[in-house]
């Protein structure tokens, strides 16, 4: 699945909001994408919309493990 945003600012207001077995997903986080220690984050940046190329920003929720980094990243919010 490809996205058709891109992340154009550092995300910033970065919390952690479940880690380890409070996230649903953790088990298919693990078989996807193997890593341990898996957190639930949230933060805010500006996002460019490929299509239109409009920039706004945005309340982002992402998966990050120590070694894996960030994966799927969603809007949650624009703002």
């Amino acid at each position: 699945m490809s996205q058709n945003w891109d992340v154009v600012s550092d995300i910033t207001d970065i919390e952690t909001f479940a880690e380890g077995r409070g996230i649903r997903e953790l088990q298919r986080l693990i078989d996807a994408y193997g890593g341990k220690n898996w957190r639930k984050r949230k933060g805010i940046a500006t996002i460019r919309f490929n299509e239109s190329g409009d920039t706004c920003e945005a309340e982002l929720h992402w998966y990050e493990a120590h070694g894996i980094g960030k994966v799927e990243l969603k809007i949650k919010d624009l703002l």
